[in-house]
């Protein structure tokens, strides 16, 4: 089913909202509706009816972030490589999140304001789970790792990286991508046929 496109009007002022709502979720502001209304100089019922809750906001602005991980997943999946694919998925994934604040939130959502983003995160799971699988089905992965296990893993993994950015160390990305390489040595079977101990 496809959407009426909006009204120039309407598009000017959705785009309005939708650049608010990145401004707030880069500072960190938790998104009031009311608030967006007014630093987009619309009414607030105009807000609402683009956006009926700040979820729905919030998932409008990581859409954009999410379709670029759909799509670093579709390529993981089609190279040659089983752990080249899934070590540059995930690299591309913790990225995604250290620099693009919209997306912790909608990972860490137990459901979604917007059809589209249910899809993505469906779809990217999906994929996720597929480039696992190749990766355990060649041999390079500890066979009793899940996608249930390394989805909580990488929401800790970003979260500590914040913790200790702030504790005044490096920027969290490169803490990140130290703390992701600690990760991938754990998941990876190494020469011997055994993960490391």
């Amino acid at each position: 089913m496809t959407t009426a496109p909006l009204r120039k009007d309407a598009a000017r002022n959705w785009h309005r909202i939708v650049e608010v709502g990145r401004r707030l979720v880069d500072e960190e502001v938790p998104i009031q509706l009311n608030d967006v209304a007014r630093a987009a100089s619309v009414g607030v019922a105009t807000v609402y009816r683009h956006f009926p809750t700040p979820e729905a906001l919030v998932e409008t602005v990581a859409t954009p972030g999410l379709e670029s991980l759909e799509q670093h997943a579709e390529q993981a999946l089609a190279g040659d490589d089983a752990w080249l694919a899934l070590r540059d998925f995930l690299y591309a994934a913790i990225d995604a999140q250290m620099t693009d604040a919209s997306l912790a939130p909608v990972f860490a959502a137990p459901q979604h304001a917007l059809t589209r983003t249910a899809e993505l995160m469906r779809h990217l799971n999906e994929l996720f789970a597929g480039i696992l699988d190749r990766a355990r089905a060649a041999g390079v992965v500890n066979p009793s790792v899940t996608p249930a296990d390394v989805g909580p893993l990488m929401c800790g993994l970003t979260f500590a990286a914040r913790v200790r950015s702030a504790a005044g160390d490096h920027a969290p990305a490169v803490i990140a991508r130290r703390y992701l390489d600690v990760l991938l040595e754990g998941l990876r079977v190494h020469e011997a046929g055994q993960p490391p101990s």
